[in-house]
């Protein structure tokens, strides 16, 4: 099976107590309470699961402690290892909330405010949890039994489990946050129904409750019974089992940036001539697309095909798509020069192109042979966190806040190099005189987005300078420099 450099997302989340309060841990004192109304850094929790038994999890929290409970029922959240008071066992209840069982001296974790104990002998509605999924909400879904991903099928109007690789924007779903469920949303806006039909409303039939079993995610529908791949083509839709098995289990991947490339001749960079990459193509196929994946260290990016090479500098400067392990001479450097970018291959030379479309890493500078034009395919939609929170509309303005534990989507539009986002209003962003983001034009402005680190992009303003999260929480365009508050997962 092609390699495609995904990895399953670590399942972070918020647990909600049956007042509607988030579990959070207060970095004084390691202290933990449940008070906060909404999920922000303090209220998210990373589940980890025990090597030896996979019933077992660990909760960690965002200071890198772990919520653990002795025997007479005190909870703390200082624990810096797995030891034997942190070990949890989790009850799923029908309705998809948790109740937390301390598996050493098998009572529940629940409560209220300040008055959090692990004391209960019998699940109360005190004991009982609701998952808030914290992972950005877009990502590749894997069904765990058929090792394939699932995807928009246009022709048959379906969501399909097929893909070997999660390849363009039809693999990206994303997981839509309504009352405690979760719906799976299609690149094209639709909605999953139970029968397997995409709609374009959500409601009842369109809404899961997510369970977890063994670090994999079931779905469960409002009848009782749970998603899974059915038939030849593995159309996603509700089976006849009310006990998830393997067959009904996923894993949410990261979904890297999958791009086009346009040479100075016009032409787009392809493998379909061979091994070698050339820019001599019109049209955008699989065979045009490359995916993105930046290094978390050196922050330098291999390009893969959809067959799963990876771009490789060879003898003379050659660039071929020939690599099936990464090494240095996979990596290249994106250089962000606006509308345009450059690549730097591993000799210290950039690429350009040849005058029959060949693309060589032979350059000392940058010329117009050695510019290309970047065009991100697979983010149709644009969901945007960033440290302090999701990128929302103000409730009553025209701007917007960078701090929110809801999130708006965006749409983007590509044009000749920069995007166009707007919101579902059918409005564009601009930034004004003042420096702010505003959410109410009328006519198009032009931002550029730069891929600059694994998971996450900038953003610039047509006046060259960085979109970031103020103080406040509003959304700016005033950033000179790049930094934390100007990087947004996407």
């Amino acid at each position: 099976m092609p390699t495609n450099g995904n990895r399953p997302l670590k399942l972070q989340f918020g647990l909600i107590n049956h007042e509607g309060r988030y579990l959070t841990a207060e970095s004084f004192g390691f202290k933990v309470n449940a008070s906060a109304p909404s999920l922000k850094k303090k209220q998210i929790w990373t589940l980890e699961q025990d090597s030896q038994d996979s019933q077992v999890v660990y909760l960690r929290s965002h200071l890198g402690r772990y919520l653990a409970s002795n025997k007479d029922g005190k909870v703390t959240c200082e624990a810096d290892g797995h030891n034997s008071d942190c070990r949890f066992l989790i009850v799923a209840q029908s309705d998809g909330r948790w109740a937390l069982q301390s598996e050493q001296y098998l009572r529940f974790f629940g409560g209220s405010r300040d008055y959090l104990s692990c004391f209960a002998q019998v699940i109360t509605d005190a004991e009982l949890w609701a998952v808030h999924l914290a992972l950005h909400p877009q990502a590749n879904l894997l069904s765990v039994a058929r090792k394939r991903y699932a995807h928009l099928s246009m022709e048959d109007g379906e969501i399909a489990v097929h893909l070997n690789i999660p390849w363009g924007v039809a693999a990206l779903l994303t997981l839509v946050y309504q009352e405690g469920k979760y719906c799976l949303k299609t690149c094209d806006s639709r909605f999953l129904g139970n029968d397997g039909k995409l709609l374009m409303e959500s409601g009842r039939a369109t809404a899961y409750t997510l369970e977890l079993k063994c670090g994999k995610l079931a779905f469960k529908d409002c009848e009782g019974k749970y998603l899974s791949p059915m038939g030849p083509t593995g159309t996603l839709r509700s089976g006849r089992c009310s006990k998830p098995g393997k067959d009904e289990l996923f894993d949410l991947e990261e979904s890297h940036p999958q791009v086009v490339l346009t040479a100075a001749n016009g032409r787009y960079v392809s493998i379909r001539q061979g091994v070698s990459l050339a820019a001599n193509q019109e049209d955008e196929t699989d065979m045009e697309t490359f995916q993105m994946e930046i290094d978390k260290e050196t922050k330098k990016c291999t390009f893969r095909t959809s067959q799963g090479n990876c771009w490789a500098l060879v003898a003379h400067g050659g660039v071929q798509c020939t690599a099936t392990e990464l090494s240095a001479n996979t990596m290249f450097s994106v250089e962000w020069l606006g509308h345009k970018v450059a690549l730097k291959a591993s000799n210290g030379k950039y690429i350009c192109t040849k005058k029959n479309g060949q693309l060589v890493a032979v350059s000392d500078s940058i010329g117009d042979d050695e510019q290309f034009t970047l065009k991100l395919i697979n983010r149709p939609m644009l969901i945007l966190r960033g440290e302090n929170g999701f990128i929302c509309h103000h409730r009553n303005s025209n701007t917007l806040d960078a701090s929110r534990s809801v999130y708006d989507i965006f749409t983007v539009q590509f044009s000749n190099g920069a995007y166009h986002i707007k919101g579902a209003d059918g409005r564009f962003w601009y930034v004004n005189s003042a420096g702010l983001v505003c959410s109410d034009g009328e006519a198009p402005e032009d931002f550029t987005l730069e891929l600059l680190e694994h998971g996450r992009l900038a953003i610039r303003g047509k006046n060259g300078k960085y979109l970031r999260g103020d103080q406040g929480g509003t959304l700016k365009g005033d950033g000179l420099c790049l930094s934390s508050s100007a990087l947004w997962e996407y």
